[in-house]
């Protein structure tokens, strides 16, 4: 009996050994596990600053009324943000407010081909009227350096050429937007700048973009389609795409002419419409507007935190509308099949 409860006794100390063993090692393969992510991936560090809507002291500007406003348009969407318009806001009062913040606009175009020709009227006109006493930072993405003329950029206003591939396809060029984009904040700008708007190159500033168009995530009110109902919005509408959005669906048609934020919600927009082409490419599928109907999904599930009314990117400096009482920036005329490299 006595032997017989010792070897009882020998497996079961034996037992209990292997079992600690095994939870053991198990769990330093799950602390393990755990570390891998923290040290393989780097996950951008935003640049942080304390935001606040303070005014100067003394500062003399018209006194808001409740009663008074836009009556011909709307200037707050379903969720509450705001949609700027001339007249919804003042210039010197907000102005005032931000100048305290020491802030950085980077601003990125796309000059392509001979898209490079529309470079020095952009530029020039944006030294007028964009984001005019701020320090602003242009990035131009093109493939032929060479091509872009000499600009005499204001004080606290640079310019940023970066060469990249050329396309053979003006829809790979815009599809390609949001890569490049995507890694110029994550590589470059992430600690570097407070805001950043995306912007065509084939455009002309006419009137005042300031301050008053700052927000998180930023949309702009497509032209053409703000006054139609939405199943006349050309989103993209076949379900296998990335992009699909119902026709009993969508907000507003935003444009891909111009978008932006601060640095950390444009990275993530950027990021997912990045992906997204990517799983259509990989199915063979192209949306009906590349980028800007991946961006305009993008916006019907994160809404904007601030949309700019159809001033800030009109279709043609030519063309009146009666809710159009300013034209900030608008398309440049042009022959796109001369533009172009494919039609």
């Amino acid at each position: 009996m006595l032997l017989r409860h010792n070897f009882f006794f020998i497996v079961l100390v034996f037992f209990g050994m292997v079992l600690s063993g095994f939870i053991y090692l198990k769990n330093y393969q799950n602390s393990c596990n755990q570390q891998i992510p923290e040290q393989g991936v780097i996950k951008p560090t935003w640049k942080q600053k304390t935001v606040g809507l303070r005014s100067s002291p003394g500062l003399l500007y018209n006194q808001p009324n409740v009663l008074v406003g836009r009556a011909d348009v709307a200037s707050v969407t379903p969720w509450s943000a705001p949609i700027i318009w001339e007249g919804t806001f003042d210039p010197t009062l907000i102005d005032s407010i931000y100048k305290q913040q020491n802030l950085t606009i980077a601003t990125t175009v796309f000059a392509l081909g001979k898209y490079t020709r529309f470079v020095k009227d952009f530029l020039e006109s944006a030294e007028q009227h964009y984001f005019v006493g701020f320090r602003v930072h242009f990035y131009l993405f093109t493939d032929q350096p060479e091509s872009v003329p000499e600009v005499k950029m204001g004080e606290n206003r640079s310019l940023t050429v970066l060469k990249v591939e050329s396309l053979n396809r003006w829809q790979d060029i815009s599809m390609r937007r949001m890569e490049k984009l995507e890694k110029l904040i994550e590589n470059e700008l992430v600690s570097e700048a407070d805001y950043i708007f995306c912007l065509d190159i084939d455009s002309k500033f006419y009137g005042r973009w300031g301050a008053e168009s700052l927000g998180r995530l930023v949309g702009v009110i497509h032209p053409w389609f703000y006054n139609v109902p939405r199943n006349q919005f050309t989103y993209e509408r076949r379900p296998e795409s990335q992009a699909y959005i119902p026709a009993a669906e969508g907000d507003y048609y935003y444009a891909g002419a111009a978008f932006g934020g601060t640095l950390e919600d444009v990275y993530h927009l950027t990021k997912t419409c990045r992906e997204h082409l990517n799983i259509d490419a990989a199915n063979s599928i192209e949306a009906a507007w590349q980028e800007e109907s991946h961006l305009n999904k993008y916006f019907l599930l994160n809404k904007p935190s601030k949309l700019l009314s159809p001033e800030y990117v009109w279709r043609d400096i030519n063309v009146s509308a009666a809710q159009i009482k300013i034209v900030r920036l608008a398309n440049v005329p042009k022959n796109y099949a001369e533009v172009r490299p494919n039609p």
